[in-house]
C-alpha cells in the first residue's frame, strides 16, 4: 500500500486559497482535509478550523498533539497528529500552511506537493476588504509583503487563481494526477 501525499497549500492572504481548497475537496472527496487548530476566535466566513486558547493549545504541543506547528502574525498554527494515519491508509491529505515550516513538513512528509496559490495585487485587495479584518492601511502592508522565493528542493504547482475557480481546480487537478489530462 503506497502512503498518502501531504498536499500543501501556501500563497499570500486573498488569493483564494480556502476556495481552491474547498473547490479542490469538493471534486475530489478522497483527498482529506486537514482542519488546523489556531489560537484565533473561529469565523464562519473564513476557513474551518479549531479555535484554542494559547493555554489549550501550549497543552497539547506539550502532549505531543500535533505533527506539525509554527507560529505567524501573532497566532499559533497546529497540524494534529492524527493526519499520520490518513497518509498511512494511503489516503492524500491537503492543508493550508505556512511557506516557513515547509522545509521541515517536506522531511516529515516525504510525499509532500506543494499548490502555491497566487493572485494578482488588484484581486487580492477586493478580497482583503471583502473579508472585513483588515483596515485599509494593513491591506496595503499585506499587498506589498514580498513572500520568500519557494526552495528549488520542494515539489511545486504553481496557481494563478486571478480567473475563474474552475480553471484553479483544474490546474490542480493536473498536478495530482498528470496522467489523467
Amino acid at each position: 500500500m503506497r502512503w498518502g501525499r501531504l498536499i500543501a497549500v501556501v500563497g499570500p492572504s486573498g488569493a483564494g486559497k480556502d476556495t481552491v481548497m474547498a473547490a479542490l475537496a469538493q471534486a475530489r472527496p478522497d483527498i482529506y482535509r486537514v482542519q488546523r487548530v489556531i489560537t484565533r476566535p473561529s469565523d464562519p466566513e473564513g476557513e474551518p478550523f479549531e479555535s484554542v486558547s494559547e493555554a489549550e493549545f501550549a497543552a497539547r504541543l506539550k502532549e505531543g498533539a500535533f505533527a506539525l506547528h509554527w507560529q505567524a502574525h501573532g497566532l499559533r498554527y497546529g497540524i494534529p497528529s492524527s493526519l499520520h494515519a490518513r497518509l498511512a491508509e494511503g489516503r492524500d491529505a491537503m492543508v493550508n500552511l505556512s511557506r516557513s515550516v515547509l522545509p521541515v513538513a517536506a522531511v516529515a512528509f516525504g510525499g509532500l506537493h506543494v499548490f502555491n496559490i497566487t493572485a494578482s495585487d488588484d484581486i487580492r485587495a477586493m478580497r482583503l476588504a471583502r473579508r472585513g479584518r483588515e483596515t485599509p492601511d494593513d491591506i496595503a502592508a499585506r499587498i506589498a509583503r514580498v513572500a520568500p522565493p519557494l526552495s528549488a528542493s520542494l515539489s511545486v504547482t504553481h496557481i494563478d487563481n486571478s480567473g475563474s475557480l474552475e480553471q484553479s481546480v483544474a490546474a490542480c487537478l493536473a498536478a495530482l494526477d498528470p496522467e489523467q489530462v
